[in-house]
């Protein structure tokens, strides 16, 4: 385990504890109940009769020329091929206008570096969608770690059949470039929610909902199985079982030589995950609160506490880091090392090993830094000398990551970034300590950089060099980035990024467009979209004639992000801040972001929209209903909406914890403020409104999406817009020619409510 996200990644289940009360909440009236049949055929051709409607609307000759516009950005051949390393070979997953499903491949890293790359292609994605008849969906490979000095050749390649959550797992020959038969023992596992990895060659560990294994009520699965070659998953030893109403089980095998451990984790709730290791035959919980995240590494057990962990007398505060050796651990002792300890403007966001050092990437408001961590040297801020990376210009976001923390080839005579290759005692040869480093802005073009660390008489130093950079899509220069912090109703600065053109003119009249998020502690930081640099930044509005004199003008769009609450731009307490019954608290942090744009002059309520997907449908969806005053276009993505019936629909009961269980009569009294569903009055001046899903998405379901247009247009709301892919999972597309089309529908919706046509 070298690589840890400091937030979790799925959401929330019930919190353990957590039962329904005595009384239940009866359901209000829903007249487009009916709605929620997702495949039925009188509700797709509700949906196609929907999306007809928008279509008129919005394609036109200028919605295909953004289209195509865009399209142009996603397809572009010069952007970076982000690569994994395995063994010798450097792997890439591509998609292009010739491939849009895909090609896997890989290539050698002097051909890497050429400019001009030979690419082996291992799998055609399009050639194997077109072979079996399904529209298979890339979702990732895991190899299978080799004997040693033999090079890695079986993985498990992850398909999902219409880009949802549910994948198909297949053994895959890379010598070969083909499946490994299930007639000769190779695998493949049905299509189910859940995860499949390596145990050893001829055993895997599975956690499925496939072939009628137990789910939880969040739609996960409930078991972890061990699968030898030619058994059924029917037949396969079950290992591990959790209660129905936990979120869900996962059981993985850490392979690294000399440290073998199997894991398996009941994820109960978003904050609450019971981690145990197999000893003796038996599962060994790991004694620990159920709200501190942990990961290993090696000999050593990482913790980052959700909350405030006391341990005997002292307390580490949510968001911290903390290190123990794993075993010492296990026996009882309890002596911890405080790697990080974050403060108000600070917070963890992810960390990364390489053979010999840690990586910690930090956000110091929103705005990243990066610190390198040695174990075997005493720090004086923390208990491993810590030295920061000079590689993170501000208002960026700067990753950092290893290559491969397990290489240790002996070296050659290059240190694999054109510098002369040497080894300190006690350092890895080879690239065990290699990083890569993912650098982008608003306005700056990603670069990949590779570098390697060295120790030195005062600290870790780093040799690092630019390998590729994305191409430029529109003219940054003619634009800067801000950073501003409105004032939240409670009182809170709430950070927000400003992308406008250099000669903005404060006047109310710049088209806008505010994006958010605010919740499960996802962190919405600096990023280059050329897709945003051509569909809004770039964008001209028709030609006004100039006041006071002024001669005549067009302008550009302005585009905003704002890092509100529930967020993780803070870390944990930032994120906590907004759950539950304070979620209002995201809502309020949106509007005061909102209310400065239009104090400020940058724009209006009529030239001011805003775009959310997902929990940021949630947003934008109460923007709707409980700001509209502020807003003259939303567009609304993949959203929950109804918020009583929203643990019922695909995989929502998994995120109770976040927002609070509705079937609960106290908690529904809080929900009910924030959904918007209903919340929708007669006689408001309701913003244009544009509500977008997929039928394939399984994580939060088209239906809410549904039901909130149909009762909005059978109140008689104007300017209410909906559409529905077809395919292409949560996304929303699963090709970039869905992609295009999806973000050209909502920028064009955006921008002909709030600026009219381009000029």
């Amino acid at each position: 385990m070298t690589t840890t996200e400091a937030a979790h990644q799925p959401a929330s289940g019930r919190p353990s504890g957590s039962v329904p009360g005595a009384g239940t909440v009866p359901e209000p009236v829903d007249e487009n109940i009916w709605l929620e049949e997702v495949y039925g055929e009188e509700q797709l051709a509700w949906v196609r009769e929907q999306n007809a409607r928008t279509e008129e609307l919005l394609e036109d000759a200028d919605f295909a020329a953004l289209e195509g516009s865009i399209l142009e950005v996603l397809d572009s051949t010069d952007r970076i091929p982000m690569v994994g390393k395995h063994g010798e070979w450097y792997y890439n997953f591509w998609k292009d206008r010739e491939n849009p499903k895909g090609l896997w491949r890989r290539t050698s890293w002097e051909s890497y570096t050429s400019g001009s790359p030979e690419w082996d292609v291992l799998l055609d994605v399009d050639a194997l969608a077109v072979a079996e008849g399904q529209e298979w969906v890339f979702h990732g490979a895991n190899f299978l770690r080799p004997a040693a000095g033999d090079p890695h050749r079986l993985a498990l390649l992850a398909f999902s059949p219409d880009g949802g959550d549910a994948n198909r797992y297949r053994e895959f020959d890379v010598e070969t470039r083909g499946f490994v038969d299930p007639v000769a023992g190779g695998f493949d596992l049905p299509t189910g929610k859940g995860s499949a990895s390596w145990l050893d060659a001829d055993n895997l560990l599975v956690a499925t909902t496939a072939e009628g294994l137990p789910r939880t009520t969040s739609s996960y699965a409930r078991t972890g199985v061990k699968l030898g070659r030619g058994v059924s998953l029917a037949q396969a030893e079950r290992l591990f079982e959790i209660p129905e109403d936990h979120m869900m089980a996962i059981v993985a095998h850490d392979s690294t030589p000399g440290f073998e451990r199997t894991f398996a984790v009941d994820w109960i709730s978003f904050f609450e995950k019971s981690t145990s290791v197999l000893r003796d035959g038996q599962w060994l919980e790991m004694d620990v609160p159920n709200d501190v995240n942990l990961s290993a590494h090696r000999e050593w057990l990482m913790f980052r506490p959700q909350r405030d962990w006391s341990v005997n007398g002292t307390t580490y505060p949510a968001g911290s880091l903390l290190a123990a050796d794993f075993e010492d651990f296990l026996a009882g002792s309890r002596e911890l090392s405080v790697l990080f300890t974050p403060d108000a403007n600070t917070s963890l966001q992810s960390w990364s090993w390489t053979r010999d050092f840690l990586l910690l990437n930090l956000l110091r408001d929103v705005s990243s830094e990066i610190r390198v961590l040695d174990p075997q040297r005493p720090g004086t801020d923390a208990a491993w000398a810590s030295t920061r990376l000079d590689a993170c210009p501000p208002l960026h976001d700067v990753n950092a990551f290893a290559v491969d923390d397990e290489d240790d080839a002996e070296v050659s005579g290059d240190d694999g970034t054109g510098g002369a290759a040497s080894v300190s005692e006690g350092e890895a040869p080879g690239a065990g300590n290699d990083f890569w480093l993912v650098a982008t802005g608003f306005t700056t073009p990603s670069t990949l950089t590779r570098g390697t660390l060295k120790r030195s008489g005062h600290g870790a130093v780093s040799t690092h060099e630019v390998i590729r950079s994305s191409p430029s899509f529109f003219n940054e220069a003619d634009y800067e980035v801000q950073q501003h912090f409105a004032v939240s109703k409670d009182g809170t600065r709430v950070p927000y990024f400003q992308v406008a053109s250099k000669d903005l003119v404060l006047d109310g009249q710049n088209p806008t467009q505010l994006s958010g998020y605010g919740g499960f502690e996802i962190s919405r930081t600096p990023a280059y979209s050329g897709a945003i640099g051509r569909a809004w930044l770039e964008r001209r509005t028709a030609e006004s004639a100039g006041a006071d004199g002024e001669a005549p003008h067009t302008r550009g769009g302005v585009y905003v992000v704002a890092n509100i609450r529930g967020g993780g731009e803070y870390g944990p307490s930032w994120h906590r801040a907004a759950l539950q019954e304070n979620r209002h608290r995201a809502f309020e942090d949106f509007a005061a972001v909102a209310r400065d744009l239009i104090s400020l002059g940058v724009t209006s309520r009529q030239r001011l929209g805003c775009v959310g997907g997902s929990n940021g449908g949630l947003l934008v969806g109460n923007m709707l209903t409980q700001y509209p005053e502020l807003f003259g276009a939303v567009s609304c993505g993949v959203p929950l909406l109804d918020m009583r019936r929203y643990t019922k629909l695909s995989a929502g009961n998994s995120w109770i914890a976040e927002y609070g269980d509705p079937e609960v009569p106290e908690q529904w009294e809080f929900i009910k403020t924030f959904s918007p569903y209903h919340l929708l009055k007669d006689g408001v001046d309701y913003p244009e409104t544009f509500i977008w899903t997929a039928t394939s998405d399984d994580r939060v379901g088209p239906v809410q999406a549904r039901k909130m247009a149909a009762r909005m247009q059978a109140m008689g709301i104007p300017n209410v817009w909906f559409h529905e892919a077809l395919e292409g999972g949560h996304a929303g597309a699963s090709d970039n020619r869905q992609a295009a089309a999806l973000q050209s529908r909502s920028q064009y919706f955006l921008w002909r409510s709030l600026a009219g046509r381009t000029a």
